[in-house]
């Protein structure tokens, strides 16, 4: 299962916000012409992230405005702003065979794996901030 595109768009939405956002106004055309995506997205992304609490939108073309600080920001902010993932990570395949010896005891074996490898994947995404990421991008 893939984490869906939302995650990846989110964060470059909000990378422009709070790099570009104090030389151009942050409207949907603007950011969809930097993600190289249809307006429509960026708009829905935009929607999602106000939601959150993450950024501000003043209504008409008056663009999109950070919220917060970028230190208050971690990815998995944004992860979850934008619902790149229903539930688990791992989507587990229904009904395995009970009559089967490694069909009855799948769950028990991999659940817990499972469960470790989407936990460290988020505790990964808590530890970086949108601010770490713009001081990577050396603007």
């Amino acid at each position: 299962m893939k984490i869906t595109s939302r995650f990846t768009i989110a964060v470059h939405t909000l990378l422009a916000i709070y790099v570009l956002g104090n030389k151009y106004k942050m409207t949907s055309d603007f950011i969809a012409s930097s993600v190289n995506v249809n307006p429509v997205v960026i708009r829905r992304t935009l929607s999602s992230l106000k939601a959150a609490g993450i950024i501000d939108v003043k209504a008409g073309s008056g663009g999109a405005l950070p919220a917060k600080d970028a230190e208050d920001i971690t990815l998995y902010d944004i992860y979850t702003a934008v619902d790149c993932v229903d539930g688990d990570l791992f989507n587990f395949h229904e009904n395995p065979n009970p009559e089967c010896p490694v069909g009855k005891n799948i769950h028990a074996v991999l659940d817990s794996h499972l469960s470790d490898a989407q936990a460290a994947l988020e505790n990964e995404l808590k530890s970086v901030t949108l601010a770490d990421l713009t001081e990577q991008l050396n603007i």
